[in-house]
């Protein structure tokens, strides 16, 4: 990709690893348009971003994105004010109460699946629909999964089971996005310091109920593997990316 042409959209920008990813692209020189729910966030993030350079090319774009008509406008937003879209961090994701899964409300349930499934999906079409018109064509798609899905946590069936779901999505997108030049692939975080995950440090349940504290990384790693990630030219996909703080119980017994 030419300078002139790395135009990224980044769901869930307002905070965590969304904002870490849209400061890392910025700095690597892409423009960045963010997406999230609460305007108030995503201009407080670009605000910041414009203090560190007045040069950065952002624009925040209050998204909802269980909303197929709010997806839309996201990915229009960002071609009429860019031109094109080469880059989706599809990141936009949510969980439920650690509650023992008999008091698990369908209500809840239904929530999660609506951002991290649904909504996933939702972008990964607009994101087609964009990129396989663009001259010239194509552009990639970075599914936010999770070691979740393959390593679960008590008291996480809804979010575990649309994060494993997510990992059919990026197959078979990618399979689908061959013909347009759209790469698609994932990045699975494990122990990323966000003020979600800040509660690992005092304590988490284990598989066998204990609480104990578990290790963090800096979150401004995630940012660097997605900008490496989205550096590839189109001809090569890393599929499947983990980042992970290296001492957290996860491979093996922990």
């Amino acid at each position: 990709m030419t300078s002139t042409s790395k135009i990224a959209i980044v769901t869930g920008a307002g905070s965590g690893i969304g904002k870490a990813t849209a400061m890392a692209l910025l700095k690597d020189g892409w423009s960045v348009v963010l997406a999230g729910r609460r305007l108030a966030n995503l201009e407080e993030v670009a605000a910041e971003a414009k203090a560190l350079n007045a040069n950065y090319q952002v624009l925040a774009v209050p998204t909802d994105v269980t909303q197929e008509d709010s997806v839309a406008n996201l990915f229009a937003q960002c071609v009429k004010t860019f031109g094109r879209v080469d880059l989706l961090f599809n990141n936009a994701g949510v969980s439920t109460p650690a509650i023992p899964l008999p008091e698990l409300s369908l209500e809840m349930w239904k929530g999660v699946v609506d951002t991290n499934l649904t909504g996933m999906f939702l972008c990964i079409r607009e994101a087609f629909r964009v990129m396989k018109d663009q001259k010239p064509m194509g552009g990639r798609i970075i599914n936010n999964g999770s070691i979740s899905a393959t390593t679960p946590r008590p008291f996480s069936i809804a979010y575990t089971s649309t994060k494993h779901a997510v990992s059919g999505l990026t197959k078979t997108a990618s399979l689908d996005g061959r013909q347009y030049d759209i790469a698609v692939g994932q990045i699975d975080v494990g122990n990323a310091a966000t003020p979600m995950a800040m509660k690992m440090a005092k304590g988490v349940p284990q598989a066998n109920l204990e609480i104990k504290a578990e290790p963090l990384m800096d979150v401004a790693l995630v940012g660097s593997s997605v900008v490496y990630m989205a550096s590839l030219p189109l001809e090569a996909n890393v599929m499947f990316h983990t980042v992970m703080a290296t001492k957290m119980p996860f491979a093996g017994r922990g």
